[in-house]
């Protein structure tokens, strides 16, 4: 019963997954970022798949901590994303404030693994607490029972990036929605 509940979950977080992305290539992702206790700090992660080595790109929570980016994988080794920047670290990142190339390496330390963990979820607005998980109020042993499955990420940023296929790289659509429905509206109050 528990398997089923969490691939329910996992289903549900692909599909939230999906709108999130397109709200970041649609240049909203500072948006998106506005409101984190309710949604969450999201950055989108772009790596690459360990098998097909197409460019893939997930939206993940977030915290920085000390400079360094950290996430975790609330579903553990069956994330995709997960397996493929264990098998190729390389990754970009995009943040609210900018578009970084970046090398990933899982944290495995144990002293550092739950207080860093802490502030992802921390900073993960509902998606903790729909896995069932307040990081505010369990003790370092309960919230390391609770994500014995998760994996920690840390991004060490390497550069930063500019030009073309960054966040809001479909930005361009609002310029154009704006001149095709503009005038309409303008129509209608004149009649």
């Amino acid at each position: 019963m528990q398997l089923q509940t969490e691939r329910k979950l996992q289903q549900a977080f692909k599909h939230w997954n999906r709108f999130m992305l397109l709200m970041w290539r649609l240049g909203l992702g500072a948006w998106i970022n506005a409101c984190p206790p309710i949604i969450g700090r999201i950055m989108v992660i772009t790596h690459t798949g360990r098998k097909s080595g197409t460019r893939r790109r997930t939206p993940v929570n977030y915290a920085i901590v000390d400079e360094e980016i950290y996430c975790t994988a609330g579903f553990g080794e069956r994330a995709d994303w997960y397996r493929n920047i264990i098998a190729n670290p390389s990754v970009e990142v995009w943040l609210p404030n900018g578009w970084w190339a970046g090398v990933a390496q899982e944290v495995t330390d144990a002293h550092a693994r739950v207080p860093l963990l802490r502030e992802v979820l921390l900073a993960s607005g509902f998606a903790a607490y729909a896995a069932g998980i307040d990081p505010r109020t369990m003790s370092d042993e309960e919230l390391d029972a609770a994500t014995r499955e998760y994996r920690l990420i840390r991004i060490h940023r390497t550069a930063a990036l500019t030009g073309e296929g960054g966040p809001g790289d479909w930005a361009w659509v609002w310029p154009l929605a704006v001149m095709l429905l503009l005038p309409r509206a303008l129509g209608r109050r004149r009649r």
